[in-house]
């Protein structure tokens, strides 16, 4: 499976933006899917997840309450909303696929190109 994040951009402290993930070559249906974030001079950190069906979500503690991980296997695209975003929110953030849940928040096997959120104060 291919993917291809999008969404990102400059936006001011206490502002919003949604990001996507669309997928080609298979469906994300069979795929437990997470988003990563990289700020500059920090290792990849695991930032939210969601079952296949999308019933369950996961969220690293900094983000919670502040963003949601959904997904639209239709439209085989995952997002994040993000709100409430603060400076330290900035880095640039990786859509990721595994097929096994054990996977998903740290090791996953697929990843997508990166999309640079920047959060001015």
């Amino acid at each position: 499976v291919q993917l291809q994040a999008s969404g990102g951009g400059l936006v001011q402290a206490g502002g919003s933006l949604r990001l996507s993930c669309a997928a080609s070559g298979r469906t994300i249906s069979n795929y437990y899917m997470g988003w990563f974030r990289q700020a500059p001079g920090k290792e990849r950190e695991f930032v939210a997840a969601i079952t296949r069906g999308g019933e369950g979500t996961f969220y690293e503690d900094s983000v919670k309450g502040r963003f949601a991980m959904s997904r639209d296997n239709n439209k085989n695209t995952v997002y994040l909303q993000m709100n409430s975003l603060k400076p330290e929110d900035t880095a640039a953030y990786y859509c990721a696929a595994d097929e096994r849940f054990s996977a998903v928040n740290s090791r996953p096997t697929h990843w997508g190109r990166g999309t640079l959120v920047t959060v001015s104060s």
